[in-house]
This record gives structure tokens, C-alpha cells and sequence, in this order.
């Protein structure tokens, strides 16, 4: 009776847990639906209003993130209730979609990115280049590591993977630093266009990598960048 009881208790203290871990899961999910929502719209105001076409882009690509990240809620939510089921054709159809959106994006950068070369294009100031760059890269660093704790917890890798593609936001940020900060700071001319060229070949891999994943029903599919 005694090792009956223990047993109970063992498994209602387990669920509760999980379930929390979860549910904190799900908080950074919509924590970073919401912040790449905001940082898209900043981003891209300020870029046109700046002319910094490298800080237009980075919002563009926060926008995308915006689609991805409703695909990792909606992962979240079916691994919680279903911890080994694979991915499904919603999830699917979101990867197609971002997929295709970092494509386009893509074009848009490298195509933008020449023709400023061309005719000299530079913008008036990288200011909030930099500012958002150093706001993003603080976030996602916060928002990896919390992804990584409790993916580890829950000995989840699609939580886990999530995380190792949230890097490539972090990435992205360095680069959006890096480049706005040299402009600002030394005015060389390209070097705004420099940086959308960085922004468009991790672009690049991550839309390739959106169909790739979209191609399997293997939820815990991420490369380490």
C-alpha cells in the first residue's frame, strides 16, 4: 500500500512539473512572437527613415521570424499534450511559408544592396542601427539561454533546436552591429550594404533550411550555426 501511495505521488509531482516547464516553453515563444514583432516595425521605420537599408532588412527578417515563431507555439502545444509526435501539416505548411518569405527577402536585400553600391547610395545615419542591434543581441541571448534550460529539462529537442535556431537571430544581430557601427562611427561608404549582404546569406540558409524541415515530419531538425 505504502509503495503504491509512493508511486502516486512520484507521478502527480512529475506531470505538475513537466506541465510547468512547458508552459514556461510556451512564454518564450510568445515572448519572442512579440518582441520580433515590435523590433520589425522599429527596424523598419527607422531604416527607411535613416536610409539604412542593412536596419530595413533586419526588420523585414523580424517580421518572418513573427510566421516561425507561430509555428514553434503551435510545435510547443502538440509536443506538451504529445511529447513524441512528429511534426504536423500546419507546422509544415508554416515552414513553406517562412521559407519562402526569407527567399524574397533575400532578392530584396541583395538586389537593393547592388544598386546602392552602384550609385553610392549611403544612409544618413546608423544611429538606431546600433542601438537596436545591442537591444536584440542582450534578447536573444536571454531567450536562447531560457530555451535551453528547460529544453534540457525536458530532454526536448525540439525545444532545444528552436534554441540553436534562435542563434541565428543573434547572429544577424552582431552583423547589424557590426556594420552599423562602423558606418557611424568612420562614415565608410558600402559598408550599409555590406552588412544587408550578411543579413541576406543567413537569410538565405535559413529559408533553405525552412523547406528542408518542411520536407520530414522530424520535429527535432535544427542546424547548430
Amino acid at each position: 500500500m505504502a509503495l503504491n501511495e509512493d508511486i502516486n505521488i512520484s507521478g502527480n509531482l512529475k506531470m505538475p512539473v513537466e506541465w510547468k516547464l512547458y508552459s514556461v516553453a510556451f512564454v518564450l515563444a510568445i515572448i519572442t512572437i512579440v518582441y520580433n514583432l515590435g523590433e520589425g516595425l522599429v527596424s523598419t521605420f527607422f531604416g527607411l527613415e535613416d536610409k539604412s537599408f542593412a536596419l530595413f532588412g533586419f526588420g523585414v527578417d523580424s517580421f518572418i521570424e513573427v510566421i516561425s515563431g507561430v509555428g514553434i507555439v503551435h510545435m510547443i502545444t502538440r509536443i506538451r499534450l504529445s511529447p513524441k509526435s512528429d511534426r504536423d501539416s500546419f507546422e509544415q505548411r508554416a515552414l513553406k511559408i517562412t521559407g519562402t518569405a526569407f527567399y524574397v527577402l533575400v532578392a530584396g536585400l541583395l538586389a537593393t544592396s547592388f544598386y546602392n553600391l552602384w550609385y553610392q547610395n549611403n544612409p544618413e545615419t546608423t544611429r538606431w542601427g546600433v542601438i537596436i542591434s545591442l537591444i536584440s543581441i542582450l534578447t536573444m541571448w536571454l531567450l536562447i539561454r531560457g530555451k535551453l534550460q528547460v529544453g534540457g529539462k525536458l530532454n526536448s529537442n525540439a525545444i532545444i533546436a528552436d534554441a540553436r535556431c534562435t542563434r541565428v537571430c543573434l547572429i544577424m544581430s552582431i552583423i547589424l552591429l557590426v556594420s552599423s557601427g562602423i558606418y557611424e562611427i568612420f562614415q565608410l561608404s558600402y559598408v550599409d550594404s555590406i552588412g544587408a549582404m550578411g543579413l541576406a546569406f543567413f537569410s538565405f540558409r535559413e529559408g533553405r533550411e525552412c523547406f528542408e524541415k518542411a520536407k520530414s515530419v522530424d520535429h527535432c531538425n535544427c542546424d547548430d550555426h
